[in-house]
């Protein structure tokens, strides 16, 4: 695993389109969320620092249901030599985890690149005219590593602060806070000859 910080999109940057299929196997475009702010979360199955703030990102997606908010989860990791971030097992994720936004799988790593997403997780929060706002980490905490391949959250839980304190500007119609720190996570797990040129 290489730790990996978010690319930190400029913010007003607009959002690129996007078309993918969820675990339902329905179509998601970034045209469904015409009039809505918008939260794009590039999520895997297996990494640790996902797995971390996993229970906050259900939190959240709850807590906002029914606002002008609309989320959507990507996963743009090489499922060949990652099978574990594969359909089926983002299938079983969305209902381990509660998910209730779709989570789509970017097969082609195409719209993780046109968001400059680098690592997991990484959130992209864009305003009603689907204008960035905000970018980077949901919170300060990160997962306790006990040793490789092993981590612990306990003690120092996910709360969203940050991320939701973003949303709240958004939704109220001000700006959220320039201060905005990166994600930090594992690297999104490029396909062999396919890594962006932002890819370290």
């Amino acid at each position: 695993m290489s730790l990996t910080e978010s690319t930190m999109l400029s913010l007003g940057s607009p959002a690129p389109d996007f078309s993918l299929t969820d675990t339902e196997g329905r179509n998601v475009s970034k045209s469904d969320f015409d009039g809505k702010a918008l939260l794009l979360m590039f999520l895997c199955n297996h990494c640790p620092y996902v797995k971390h703030v996993a229970p906050e990102v259900a939190r959240l997606a709850k807590d906002y249901a029914g606002s002008n908010l609309g989320i959507v989860a990507i996963q743009s990791n090489n499922i060949e030599e990652y099978p574990d971030d594969g359909p089926e097992p983002m299938k079983q994720e969305v209902a381990d985890r509660g998910y209730v936004f779709p989570y789509c799988l970017d097969e082609d790593q195409s719209v993780a690149k046109a968001y400059t997403a680098a690592c997991t997780p990484d959130f992209f929060l864009f305003d009603s005219n689907h204008e960035l706002a905000y970018r980077g980490r949901i919170d300060a905490t990160r997962p306790n590593r006990i040793k490789s391949g092993v981590y612990d959250s306990s003690g120092n839980e996910p709360d969203g602060k940050d991320l939701r304190a973003a949303i709240d500007a958004v939704l109220n119609g001000t700006d959220a806070s320039s201060d905005q720190y990166p994600s930090l996570g594992c690297n999104i797990k490029w396909k062999p000859g396919n890594e962006p040129s932002y890819f370290k």
